[in-house]
């Protein structure tokens, strides 16, 4: 029997697709330490790793790394805009892209934007546009590319972290930097900075404050520049959440600017010799 040339065999030692199927939502314990070890109904975040200045061909960048959770962010411009309109001839215009690398969540992804990309791309630009002077930038636009290396948790919360210090890195000028916190409710216990795992574990049997909120904050002028917030909780409990999240990116602002500080002293000429 003639064999068929244009088909692709299979290996001799091959594993039914059947092992590679998705499994479901697992349900996490609503007591006890996490998985890694944090405790419930605290503000515990995760250690964070910042570094800025990794991209020479942007005009400022920075990584950040919280967990397994890993992002890029570029900044280009300040350049001149290419869709001018009376609204630019008085300040500049602020441009945000999100996207997911194929290989950053357990599901393989597309390079091509899709509708989580776009929503995510818009509540970055709602969190940042507020802290940047664009008033000082007429007819011109600034560019944030945030790449998503991989995806552990609470990636929203970690691009406006990531976008705000490539902005000030790029040296763009901003009213203050912009930190993200966010946290998963579960009925009556909550989880800060939540992982992939606890983001998609299933909620309790009644269903009554389940929910996610993710916070943007300006800490040095106390205020809130972005809310997002899914699910649904009571207005008690969605207060007490802000509280939460500010409390945890208080914790996160020293961090952030050491790492600021590090890059200022980097890119300082030597001190010359007199």
């Amino acid at each position: 029997m003639p064999t068929d040339t244009k088909r692709v065999r299979g290996p001799e030692a091959s594993q039914s697709p059947s092992l590679f199927l998705c499994k479901p939502a697992a349900v996490l314990p609503s007591r006890g330490p996490r998985a890694d070890g944090r405790q419930r109904d605290q503000v515990d975040v995760r250690p964070v790793f910042v570094r800025c200045g990794l991209v020479s061909q942007a005009k400022g960048s920075a990584y950040i790394e919280a967990g397994n959770t890993k992002l890029m962010c570029c900044v280009y411009g300040p350049r001149e805009t290419e869709r001018k309109d009376e609204t630019d001839m008085k300040c500049g215009r602020l441009t945000t892209d999100i996207r997911f690398a194929p290989f950053s969540c357990p599901e393989r992804g597309s390079w091509i934007q899709g509708s989580q990309d776009k929503d995510l791309s818009l509540m970055l630009h709602e969190s940042l546009q507020p802290a940047v002077c664009l008033h000082k930038y007429p007819r011109s636009q600034v560019e944030v590319n945030v790449m998503v290396l991989e995806n552990s948790g609470s990636v929203l919360a970690h691009a406006v972290t990531c976008a705000s210090l490539a902005l000030a890195d790029a040296g763009i000028e901003m009213y203050d930097l912009v930190l993200g916190c966010s946290i998963h409710q579960d009925g009556a216990s909550y989880v800060v900075d939540p992982s992939y795992a606890e983001e998609n574990s299933c909620g309790s049997v009644s269903g009554e404050n389940q929910g996610g909120l993710t916070v943007a904050f300006l800490p040095s002028l106390n205020q809130i520049s972005g809310l997002q917030s899914d699910g649904e909780m009571a207005e008690e409990t969605l207060t007490a959440g802000v509280r939460t999240c500010i409390e945890g990116c208080y914790k996160l602002y020293p961090v952030i600017q050491q790492a600021l500080s590090r890059a200022v002293r980097r890119a300082a000429p030597p001190p010359s010799e007199s």
